[in-house]
């Protein structure tokens, strides 16, 4: 999903699934605690329904609404964790998993030369 985009002007907006049928209205909107970036949307799937969180980063916002590229049946499955709180590293995981999005692996450690290597007199 394009970052630029004011998390404020995503609530209140309608989201649809991937085959154009109405989810529901954008409720919460939650930030990357490193990033800042927009990365979980709370959406109300009904009157009297509960949020199903959806993640933005393969959504796309067409003409003033979500289009989540997922089923319906999929997203109202999602891990409910409530709205209105801090979504903890161990919630986000199971959306992730949920959803069947892959994390992408850590960023590799630097390489550093730990001196001389055992037995040798090289550096």
């Amino acid at each position: 999903m394009q970052t630029d985009i004011d998390p404020r002007n995503l609530i209140g907006r309608k989201a649809f699934d991937r085959n154009g049928i109405k989810i529901g209205t954008i409720d919460e909107v939650y930030l990357d605690d490193a990033t800042g970036v927009p990365e979980w949307a709370a959406i109300r799937t009904g009157l009297f329904s509960r949020d199903a969180f959806v993640p933005l980063e393969p959504s796309e916002l067409v003409d003033g609404t979500l289009h989540v590229p997922f089923d319906r049946a999929l997203i109202k499955d999602a891990p409910d964790f409530g709205v209105g709180r801090h979504l903890s590293p161990e919630q986000e995981l199971q959306l992730y998993h949920h959803y069947g999005l892959d994390l992408g692996a850590p960023p590799p450690l630097p390489d550093h030369d730990f001196g001389r290597m055992a037995g040798t007199d090289e550096p």
